[in-house]
């Protein structure tokens, strides 16, 4: 996939970015729907194959899950600069996505985070605190409901996906009433991919 940016798209990129940081009360994955909207569905920079591989393979790596904004930003960049084929430029380019993608994720619910610890845990007794506290819990569930729904939704027949519609209620259950460790699941969903069962 090949795109052209300009230096209003990459500014209109960062700022995409930073007012979406603002939202990203339940992480970062939360705002997951709204990427999509905005790179795949109305701007066109990232494919729905790409869209969907930078969450899965964040999701699978080490570390923050925050990491798939920056593979969002690698994708959009390596798409500017002419695909990995293209070489260094590409890359500087895929580089470039990511700094602008992360400084934009970061930098706004970093600084507010920090902020509003340092108050809330001085003013953690006031009845404002704990009903902000309270409020939230609704709001971050239903918005990783609609991540999950997004990548879901995003195979073509769901009648004949019953069976990865099946794994997910197993793996659900699984998760609620034993203590069985999330690699294991891990292992198991990985397995049943690749004997083509899901």
């Amino acid at each position: 996939m090949s795109i052209t940016l300009t230096l209003a798209d990459w500014g209109s990129l960062f700022l995409h970015f930073i007012s979406l940081s603002l939202l990203s009360v339940g992480g970062a994955i939360t705002t997951a729907p709204d990427i999509h909207r905005y790179l795949v569905d109305e701007t066109h920079w990232l494919s729905e194959t790409q869209f969907t591989a930078s969450i899965a393979l964040a999701q699978g790596a080490p570390g923050p899950n925050v990491l798939f904004v920056a593979l969002m930003g690698w994708n959009v960049g390596l798409n500017a600069g002419g695909g990995i084929a293209a070489g260094w430029p590409a890359i500087s380019m895929a580089l470039w996505g990511v700094f602008i993608t992360m400084a934009g994720m970061l930098i706004p619910s970093c600084t507010l985070t920090f902020l509003a610890t340092q108050w809330a845990h001085r003013n953690r007794d006031m009845l404002a605190v704990k009903a902000f506290k309270a409020g939230m819990a609704p709001i971050v569930i239903a918005l990783l409901i609609a991540t999950g729904w997004l990548l879901t939704g995003s195979h073509d027949n769901p009648a004949k996906d019953w069976p990865m519609w099946l794994v997910a209620a197993a793996t659900t259950l699984i998760v609620w009433k034993t203590k069985t460790h999330m690699l294991v699941l891990l292992a198991i969903g990985a397995l049943l991919g690749a004997l083509g069962w899901i």
